[in-house]
């Protein structure tokens, strides 16, 4: 750079400041032409009114064609006074805001145009299945030295989109979520924008206050009149919070002295409870070993005689019960544990009753089908996910307890000095956040809170019951049509069936006939998928060969859509 400069050096560090004089009399140099456009350019009344420290004024921010990131040399020339530390220019920041909010407009408009519009249009793919070597040729995934230009990021953006399931589409049947709601997706947009961390009143006001307004209303809805919760990453963790808290509420000293002389710990839980229970004896130091599954019935549901006959013989085995987790809504069958007789044991025989609502709590919302949780206001605590049949959008999972005596704190609370102060200016009973074993922690409940309001608590019970009417519709026309054979009526929305080729139709249903039945699924499955007209799960299931698993959930489902699964299945299956 041709300029004339002074610079003074502190000697206790590498902290230079350049004063810049007038370095172009006659004119820019060649080299130096960027700095004229950049000067012409017009800013943002918040550029013109940012304001630095006492060695410099912002006077304009540099573009940089290919990650937005100003070029050192490049801001030390368009400064009159400039400070460098290490031979870094700390003058202003080094991010050129324009082109960054140029680029999320185009992102904008692209996921309006590829995702949003077309959520609802049957003639879209659900998927364009690629194998994953594949897919890792198509997509660039390899990250560089340097930065990409825009234009590739939003053409790396336009392939993430095309080769991502669609989730939304309302052919989409595979898990226990589906579809788009749109209140959920600006919230969340608004959450992404705005990058809170849900732990303190300070730094995250308007979604701890909306927690404890969602909070306060699904307590209302078990049926307690008090009671406390919190927000996690998913059901598995609202069990695992649950399990933990039961542990605690039997020995408190387990917090400070560990393990260490406990006696052995034993939690009973239904046969078809959801996975997560094994994992959370396992990560909390129980051991897997000490999950006993008591049996279910035909339909799945826990057997309470069964439950109280192995409560028994724990103890006489030396074992000390602490715990019993009942399952509102399993993963598969969608059975819905009896609540009120397996809490009538737990106050006999002074056990914690944990009930796992992941799935079937939003049932809840309707006044026709809450009495599938019938008992449930006797828990002591409750897991239930709203992004499942509400459609709050992953994830969206709340730990509900009874309890109103801070148990939930005293279990989790660190006390950390530098977040939890208690002499802060305000109410410090809005600092939640120690009451949960993470430190940053997504306002999840916002979601939430804005469908409910869009909604109405009206609406949610509508979407309920729509979802379990168009199950009902496909279980009778499973019924009436040739090649479908039901595994047993549902109570909830997941209806469980086999489709029959007809190869198949007139064997005798013997060793043979499974074993080839067996393999219809997963067959129809690989073909629905590499076609991409639709996404439905299948599994064996407890001595059962693999059959189809279909759920209901989205709005945006039709009874076409009801007719259009069968008819798709047939087509897939019937040569084989």
């Amino acid at each position: 750079m041709a300029c004339s400069q002074q610079s003074s050096k502190c000697t206790g560090c590498n902290l230079q400041t350049l004063t810049i004089k007038e370095p172009w009399a006659a004119g820019p140099p060649e080299d130096a032409a960027w700095a004229t456009a950049a000067a012409a350019r017009p800013r943002s009344p918040a550029h013109r009114d940012r304001k630095r420290g006492a060695t410099m004024s912002l006077d304009g921010d540099a573009e940089c064609p290919v990650d937005g990131e100003v070029n050192q040399h490049e801001l030390v020339a368009n400064k009159k006074s400039a400070v460098l530390v290490d031979g870094i220019v700390l003058n202003g920041p080094t991010t050129d805001a324009k082109a960054g909010e140029k680029f999320v407009e185009e992102a904008c408009k692209l996921i309006m145009e590829e995702v949003i519009f077309k959520a609802t249009d049957v003639n879209q793919k659900v998927c364009e299945w690629q194998p994953p070597e594949q897919l890792k040729q198509l997509l660039d995934l390899e990250m560089r030295d340097t930065g990409e230009p825009h234009h590739r990021l939003l053409e790396l953006c336009q392939d993430v989109i095309r080769y991502s399931v669609k989730t939304n589409h309302p052919r989409f049947f595979n898990q226990l979520y589906a579809g788009l709601d749109y209140y959920s997706l600006v919230a969340r947009f608004l959450t992404e924008a705005l990058n809170p961390s849900v732990y303190t009143y300070e730094v995250s006001p308007v979604f701890l206050l909306v927690e404890e307004a969602v909070l306060k209303k699904m307590i209302e809805c078990i049926g307690w009149k008090e009671g406390d919760g919190i927000f996690n990453p998913g059901g598995s963790v609202s069990n695992m919070y649950a399990m933990n808290l039961a542990r605690y509420k039997y020995c408190p000293d387990i917090k400070e002295k560990g393990l260490c002389g406990l006696p052995r710990l034993v939690l009973f839980t239904s046969a078809e409870c959801h996975y997560s229970m094994k994992k959370a004896a396992s990560f909390l130091g129980i051991g897997t070993e000490n999950v006993c599954f008591v049996e279910t019935d035909g339909r799945g549901k826990m057997i309470p005689a069964e439950l109280e006959r192995q409560v028994w013989q724990a103890r006489k085995e030396g074992a000390v019960p602490f715990l019993v987790c009942a399952t509102s809504g399993t993963t598969v069958l969608g059975a819905f544990d009896p609540l009120d007789e397996i809490a009538d044991i737990c106050e006999r025989q002074g056990l914690w009753l944990h009930v796992d609502a992941s799935w079937g709590g939003s049932a809840l919302m309707s006044r026709k089908h809450r009495r599938l949780l019938h008992g449930i206001h006797r828990a002591d605590s409750v897991a239930w996910n709203p992004h499942k049949m509400l459609m709050a959008g992953i994830q969206c999972c709340a730990l509900l307890v009874k309890d109103n005596s801070d148990l939930l704190k005293k279990c989790y609370s660190a006390k950390a000095s530098y977040l939890f102060q208690q002499d802060k200016f305000y109410d410090v009973s809005y600092d939640t956040g120690d009451k949960s074993i993470q430190c940053s922690r997504r306002p999840d409940a916002f979601k939430f809170w804005m469908t409910w309001k869009a909604l109405g608590t009206l609406g949610l019970e509508e979407r309920v019951n729509r979802a379990l009417a168009l199950s009902r519709y496909l279980v009778d026309k499973i019924k009436k049509r040739d090649g479908f054979k039901l595994l047993m009526e549902p109570e909830y929305a997941n209806v469980c069936f086999w489709y029959i080729p007809p190869s198949l139709r007139t064997m005798e249903e013997g060793p043979e006939y499974w074993e080839k039945l067996n393999l219809v699924a997963p067959a129809i499955k690989e073909r629905m998928m590499k076609k991409g007209s639709l996404m439905l799960g299948y599994q064996p299931h407890r001595g059962k060969v693999n059959f189809f698993r279909q759920v209901v959930i989205s709005p945006q489902v039709s009874r076409e859509d009801m007719d259009f699964l069968l008819d798709e299945i047939d087509l897939l299956g019937r040569e084989m």
